[in-house]
């Protein structure tokens, strides 16, 4: 590809360069004003949060769903919902969001918001709702509300990500355990979504079953499948990653929990001690 057309491409919906440029220029804004410390680790997650959404909004990604790819298109949601938010929240300090929240009434509001059943529903019941058919073909034909949807998409992605990552102590995360339930559950939702996609005998979404050549020469059927085998096996192959991670996090904290055994001595035992 080259460099012409891969500008012609990020600037073909240049909302998406400019909302990433803004985040940034906050990130950064709010860095060297407050001239509170953020870790590399931070810079990175963050900087990796606003590749993806580079990446799914304005890169090939973005190309290959507007060609009409039902399968692109389903991995531009499952980025916003998905990837960006716990890198976002992994990339952004407490201090840095503690301003937004300091107001007694968006205070209430993110206590709300961000209660672990509020966000479970409010995440997926956007995720069911946008997925039956006359909503989304209204989504693929009307741009602003496109727009709107993916919106809605980054912004309840992150509620639902805080009970697992929450970068403020007073709206806290869940323990580990029920953080891995709360993931679990996740899945069923999103299951009930891909599950009737991936094994449906026709085209359900008619925007998508026009005679227009699609990309890697697949039938709209073929990639309608494709699409909700992608959104079912692989958002829970990510799912089961992330479940192994806390289940691993929880484990090494009950580790260092461990009352230490002492000898008849007094000492601790060198196995102990190693």
């Amino acid at each position: 590809m080259t460099r012409s057309s891969v500008s012609s491409e990020l600037f073909e919906h240049p909302s998406v360069p400019l909302g990433v440029a803004l985040l940034a220029a906050a990130y950064i804004i709010a860095a060297r004003v407050l001239k509170k410390p953020v870790s590399r680790g931070q810079v990175a997650s963050f900087a990796a949060a606003l590749a993806s959404l580079l990446f799914a909004l304005s890169g090939p990604v973005e190309r290959l769903a507007d060609e009409r790819s039902f399968t692109a298109h389903m991995s531009q949601h499952l980025i916003l919902g998905l990837v960006f938010p716990p890198l976002f929240l992994l990339g952004t300090p407490g201090w840095m969001l503690r301003p937004l929240v300091r107001p007694p009434f968006l205070r209430q509001l993110a206590k709300v918001v961000t209660n672990p059943i509020v966000a479970f529903v409010l995440y997926n019941a956007l995720l069911v709702v946008l997925h039956v058919p006359k909503v989304f073909d209204l989504m693929c034909r009307n741009e602003a509300f496109h727009v709107a949807m993916h919106l809605g998409l980054i912004v309840t992605g992150v509620i639902t990500w805080w009970p697992l990552l929450s970068p403020l102590p007073e709206l806290p995360r869940l323990s580990y355990p029920a953080q891995m339930l709360y993931l679990f559950l996740q899945l069923i939702p999103m299951a009930s979504v891909a599950a009737p996609v991936s094994l449906a005998e026709t085209v359900i979404y008619p925007y998508y079953a026009t005679s227009t050549p699609h990309p890697f020469g697949l039938s709209p059927l073929a990639d309608q499948i494709l699409g909700g085998l992608f959104m079912w096996v692989g958002a829970g192959f990510y799912m089961t990653a992330v479940f192994t991670i806390i289940f691993y996090r929880w484990a090494r904290r009950d580790d260092r929990d461990q009352p230490v055994i002492l000898s008849d001595n007094g000492s601790q035992p060198a196995k102990a001690r190693a």
